[in-house]
């Protein structure tokens, strides 16, 4: 399976569905209940979703933008969306479980606690973390609950559930990530640095401003070394990282609130109705009127 043609381009929780049955919410949720028989390539391909796994027996051998990394018992693996994951090689006794959540749903859920994000860009530069045997069982504890609920089918808010499910469990993962991050003693490099000081400022001025030259100066450094900075880190264009929180923080208001596309339209500091329709229409893939009713 790891090696199927349904894998010729990036890895997303669409294309997993095409070959594993697992339990899933559409295209923004999807659980592996055994790690050892991932549907995933071995040859490298770019996430197009955030991975992560846990490994409770055996060990794992892969790759993350070209590095190379060994996963054993109680470790848990983060691959983020964009990097570029390959070279697997599981042990005969591989096991644990793993899950893909969709860049928008796991946007969705930590848009408003700036320190998820932050911590989250840790693991970037550490997709392997060594967790305790008591964190171990908790993040297992986690996973069955989700898988319950998941499969549960005929529960009106199974979505909603699922969501604040996963949302809690993120918070208890993103403080296993802050123990973590407190004793490590790799300095962060300047690039890595930049790259948070532009999530700060983006996550407070999106609404208003989006203009890379904008950041740059609040940066005292050059538009183009900022886009060259953000994409060596991220593999993301400044652009791409200002449009993703824009396009969320709409879709949160269009779901979420009574006011009218004019008024969000206004919110969002777009000059007119027209030209926020067709931004939002780029990056959704709809109409904001037909992401409203659905």
């Amino acid at each position: 399976m790891r090696d199927s043609q349904i894998f010729i381009g990036d890895i997303s929780i669409e294309t997993a569905r095409q070959v594993y049955c697992g339990s899933n919410v559409d295209d923004d949720l999807m659980l592996f209940d055994k790690l050892g028989q991932l549907p995933i390539p071995n040859k490298p391909r770019r996430m197009r979703c955030k991975f992560f796994a846990l490994c409770t027996h055996g060990s794992i051998h892969y790759s993350v933008d070209t590095e190379m990394h060994t996963v054993k018992a109680n470790d848990m693996i983060i691959v983020n969306e964009g990097q570029v994951a390959g070279d697997y090689l599981f042990s005969g006794d591989c096991n644990g479980i793993a899950i893909m959540v969709s860049e928008k749903f796991f946007g969705e859920i930590v848009k408003d606690v700036h320190e998820l994000s932050q911590l989250f860009l840790f693991t970037r530069t550490h997709p392997v973390c060594h967790i305790t045997p008591q964190e171990t069982s908790m993040l297992l504890n986690y996973f069955r609950m989700l898988k319950q609920k998941i499969d549960d089918q005929g529960h009106h808010f199974r979505r909603e559930l699922v969501r604040s499910l996963l949302m809690t469990m993120i918070y208890d993962m993103s403080n296993v990530i802050f123990r973590i991050q407190s004793v490590s003693d790799r300095r962060q490099t300047r690039a890595e640095a930049i790259f948070t000081q532009f999530l700060q400022l983006v996550e407070a001025n999106f609404r208003t401003e989006r203009r890379v030259s904008w950041y740059a100066k609040q940066l005292c450094i050059s538009p183009k070394y900022l886009s060259e900075t953000v994409k060596q880190v991220s593999r993301r264009t400044p652009n791409e990282w200002i449009d993703n929180y824009v396009a969320l923080e709409i879709r949160v208001l269009l779901r979420n609130t009574t006011k009218s596309i004019k008024e969000i339209a206004n919110d969002m500091s777009f000059p007119n109705q027209s030209f926020f329709g067709r931004f939002f229409k780029e990056h959704v893939g709809m109409s904001p009127s037909e992401y409203r009713r659905k």
